[in-house]
């Protein structure tokens, strides 16, 4: 028996729909890099870009468990002495690109660094608000929230009520 290797004429990308209204950040990245790299399908090539296009909407509408969304900081620094920089998951969240927490999340779940990481990730699309301009792929909804009752915050909270 031979080891099945796709080639790059071989891969069918669809385009999905997540709405992220409500969602936990780190387990729908997980499912988001999941997705892009295309480990669902069972013709997985590591070396191949068989993942599909990702459209999220309502990145702004996102939770973080815990103390989170003030606690935790993120990092960058200028390239200049003592030019270390950083913003709270809030700062992010409610300032002018509140879909860069999502991105960066699923960014770093990716393999690290590499053009295949690089040309996965372009396959992308993160928008704040709940429309988007893709409606001519038809793009096929997943629902998150339903697969894992953690994976929604509103889920949780409307349970323990």
């Amino acid at each position: 028996m031979k080891t099945y290797s796709a080639k790059a004429a071989d891969v069918d990308k669809k385009w999905v729909l997540i709405d992220a209204e409500g969602l936990v950040v780190g387990r729908l990245a997980a499912v988001i890099a999941t997705r892009l790299r295309g480990k669902h399908k069972p013709m997985y090539t590591p070396h191949i870009d068989c993942g599909d296009n990702v459209i999220v909407v309502n990145a702004d509408k996102v939770v973080l468990t815990g103390n989170k969304r003030d606690q935790h900081k993120f990092y960058w620094h200028t390239g200049y002495p003592g030019g270390i920089k950083e913003r709270t998951a809030k700062e992010l969240l409610d300032g002018r690109f509140p879909g860069r927490v999502l991105e960066n999340a699923v960014r770093r779940m990716m393999p690290k660094d590499s053009p295949l990481a690089r040309s996965q990730l372009a396959n992308l699309r993160v928008y704040a608000g709940g429309e988007h301009p893709h409606e001519a792929q038809s793009p096929e909804v997943i629902q998150i929230a339903a697969m894992n009752a953690k994976n929604s915050k509103l889920a949780k909270d409307s349970k323990s009520a």
